[in-house]
């Protein structure tokens, strides 16, 4: 379990992280989203001991990082896959893991085939591999100490689509054998793919958190119709929200009300459903948009 309470970093006049609390609870994956510049990777690096917390406190397994007898040994890390040695081959970043560890060699060959590298591509020199590769390699080197946690920042960065499945089913296993997992993307339709929590951040503040469930509830309604105006102005009229795209709208009526009073209007409707990945999306837009960058929303 990871556990963060009232977290804040200050750089100067500028708070990075704004009193943060939230939970990452074992057998479960969490979702952190946000836009650049929101705090997630501060709150990260202060999780695993990188930058040092102003005020507040994060806890791996009930003790800080620092306090970690051996911290491979409990929890996991991949930040950046770019910052390994680019001079050493992934078999020699793996061994160095190993022998800091204290793990049975053997762990070495075991995480290579768990990863898909092959035995000519751990002996080549990390600045000849891909940013994928370099993803596979972090992944080995986090799971190496047969860890109860993982924090990983991005981790489908570089990764194709078989690897981002395979990225996918690896976490997911690690969590249903009772792993905590942690992990931060920009990739919303992944997070949702794979995450039971979510945790959205802007500004250096928790905006938003819950289960993936209670989240995309709220996110609504997406109704479509031939006469989209009258189906608004139903919905309006009734006090609910009606915001319009091309080719429908997001309510927050729930799916119900929405039938009745199209009904009651007069308004067949053609399509009728959660709002489900638009509406994640739409939801994150919104409570992130005064970090957002010119720019972001697209």
């Amino acid at each position: 379990m990871i556990i963060v309470d009232s977290l804040t970093k200050k750089y100067g006049g500028f708070t990075a992280v704004d009193h943060v609390t939230f939970r990452a609870e074992p057998g479960r994956v969490t979702g952190f989203l946000g836009p650049n510049g929101a705090g997630k990777s501060t709150t990260m690096r202060i999780v695993v001991g990188l930058t040092p917390a102003s005020s507040g406190t994060a806890t791996v397994l009930g003790r800080r990082y620092a306090d970690l007898p051996n911290p491979g040994r409990e929890i996991g890390v991949l930040l950046d896959a770019s910052a390994q040695h680019a001079g050493r081959t992934g078999r020699e970043i793996l061994t160095l893991a190993q022998r800091t560890m204290r793990v049975p060699r053997s762990r070495i060959d075991e995480m290579l085939d768990l990863v898909s590298l092959s035995d000519e591509e751990a002996g080549r020199r990390v600045r000849d591999y891909s940013l994928g590769m370099r993803q596979r390699l972090g992944i080995a080197t986090a799971l190496i100490g047969d860890p109860e946690a993982l924090v990983l920042d991005e981790p489908a960065n570089g990764l194709d689509p078989a690897g981002i499945r395979w990225m996918r089913d690896l976490l997911r296993g690690f969590a249903d054998r009772g792993g905590t997992v942690f992990l931060s993307s920009h990739l919303l339709h992944e997070i949702e793919v794979i995450a039971d929590d979510l945790i959205v951040i802007g500004s250096g503040r928790i905006v938003a958190s819950g289960t993936k469930g209670e989240l995309l509830a709220s996110a609504g309604t997406y109704a479509a119709a031939a006469e989209l105006a009258a189906l608004a102005n139903a919905l309006t009229t009734a006090g609910h929200t009606a915001e319009m795209s091309l080719c429908g709208l997001r309510t927050d009526a729930d799916a119900g009300q929405v039938g009745r009073l199209a009904l009651a209007a007069g308004v067949p409707l053609t399509e009728l459903r959660p709002a489900d990945s638009a509406g994640l999306e739409e939801m994150f837009l919104e409570l992130t948009k005064d970090d957002a960058r010119e720019g972001d929303a697209a």
